[in-house]
């Protein structure tokens, strides 16, 4: 099973994936954005404004996960913010193909709640205003993202209680 975390910068998908795998036995965190920084010195020559861009990262991330759960089984969370709806539905179609179920949360939270988080991160801090700037592509994605995932608020709620309300749910 995958249990994919979406949702904006600043929702909480990173911390909330660490505590969810405490939570559930044989789970483990695949972070596809490595995939992505993996393309990056291949693909360089062919610019875009986000990895997920190149058609190659999101077979590859369908691929790798794939094979990852039939190496070692369990299940896989993926904390990664998917704001263009053809690239889920392209990830989704493939991993449903490969026999994967696939479990999508969005991680919400207001807006002002997301800029305070965003500005006091200091581990991203380099990228805070390209992740400022997403802000708005998420607004737009919402009403999408609703429809195909579980939709789990997080301002207010501290990741330990957030993960808790996904694992309940999967289990």
């Amino acid at each position: 099973m995958i249990i994919w975390l979406n949702g904006t910068f600043g929702a909480g998908k990173t911390t909330t994936s660490r505590e969810l795998v405490t939570l559930l036995p044989q789970s483990r965190v695949f972070d596809s954005e490595q995939v992505g920084f993996m393309l990056r010195h291949v693909l360089r020559s062919v610019p875009v404004e986000d990895f997920q861009d190149w058609r190659p990262w999101r077979s590859l991330v369908v691929e790798s996960a794939v094979q990852v759960l039939d190496y070692v089984g369990g299940t896989l969370v993926i904390p990664q913010s998917v704001l263009v709806e053809r690239y889920w539905t392209e990830l989704r179609t493939g991993l449903e193909k490969a026999g994967v179920p696939v479990r999508q949360f969005v991680l919400d939270a207001d807006r002002d709640t997301l800029i305070r988080r965003i500005e006091s991160d200091t581990v991203e801090a380099g990228a805070r205003q390209w992740r400022l700037d997403h802000l708005d592509a998420y607004g737009a994605a919402r009403p999408w993202l609703s429809r195909e995932a579980e939709m789990i608020g997080t301002t207010g709620i501290a990741p330990e209680r957030v993960a808790r309300l996904i694992a309940a749910r999967v289990v």
